[in-house]
């Protein structure tokens, strides 16, 4: 009787061990603060050729409104900020296999991107933006018909122009012309090569007004989005923790401070 006994209750501890087990593997406690605090480092994955939101200067150093953001975030993380320039078109596998904790480079924030990844809230809004030569025929959408349009490999302008409710303007261009980086899409503009890039708005303010080119922003764009930081699913407690830095450095004017570096102005929504 005893050793039968002792026999189920060794059994019983052995599949109670093979439950928990289970459990951890599946979905157990959320570590990836915990990870990123013991590890000391947060690597930022970034398009290192996208200003003002994350780009290199004159001097080859990563620079940036969103790396100026995450390096006051670390501090109050107490962690060493990493940024990982990547291929952008890989962005969500470098996340996947830990290559890098986070997407933080002016990243639109999509319904598709918010079921693949742990998204923050939105921090900055932007738009799919227009561009042409000063002295263009080109006045609105509608006069791209038989035009060449240029935009960056993988961006939120090519998501905003494959949409179906663009099916109308991609079909009327002529060509659409593909970039490693917007820099050289607007050079292809400048050219002449390309009569159009479709881009974030954001970002060709800071070119127009910091390059002194003579590019023109329409009125009208293609859409609006949000920017947000992405994270490996799962990871809400890292995502959180980032997000409550954010708001707190946006109490103390630490992001107005930043945001008016690079805009002028305070342009967050962060609450």
């Amino acid at each position: 009787m005893k050793k039968r006994l002792l026999t189920f209750m060794m059994v019983f501890v052995m599949m109670a061990a093979l439950v928990a087990c289970g459990k951890s593997e599946k979905g157990g406690e959320d570590t990836s603060l915990s990870y990123i605090k013991e590890k000391g480092t947060f690597v930022l994955g970034l398009d290192d050729s996208f200003p003002p939101m994350g780009f290199r200067d004159d001097n080859n150093e990563i620079v940036g409104f969103d790396i100026d953001l995450a390096k006051a975030v670390c501090k109050k993380l107490g962690v060493t900020l990493v940024t990982q320039p990547i291929d952008w078109n890989a962005k969500e596998q470098e996340l996947a296999t830990k290559n890098i904790d986070c997407i933080w480079n002016g990243f639109s924030i999509t319904d598709e991107r918010k079921e693949q990844l742990a998204m923050t809230d939105a921090y900055l809004t932007n738009t799919i933006a227009v561009v042409v030569n000063d002295g263009s025929d080109i006045a609105s959408l509608s006069d791209l018909s038989g035009k060449r349009a240029a935009l960056q490999s993988g961006s939120a302008a090519e998501e905003a122009l494959n949409a179906e409710e663009e099916k109308n303007l991609k079909d009327s261009l002529a060509e659409v012309n593909q970039f490693k980086d917007y820099i050289t899409a607007l050079m292809d503009l400048e050219s002449g090569n390309s009569d159009a890039v479709l881009m974030d708005s954001v970002v060709a303010k800071y070119m127009i007004n910091e390059n002194g080119k003579k590019f023109v922003i329409l009125d009208e764009y293609l859409t609006a989005d949000e920017y947000g930081i992405g994270f490996r699913k799962g990871d809400d407690a890292l995502r959180d923790e980032v997000w409550n830095a954010l708001v707190e450095l946006k109490a103390d004017g630490t992001v107005a401070e930043i945001a008016d570096k690079w805009f002028g102005e305070d342009i967050t929504l962060i609450p």
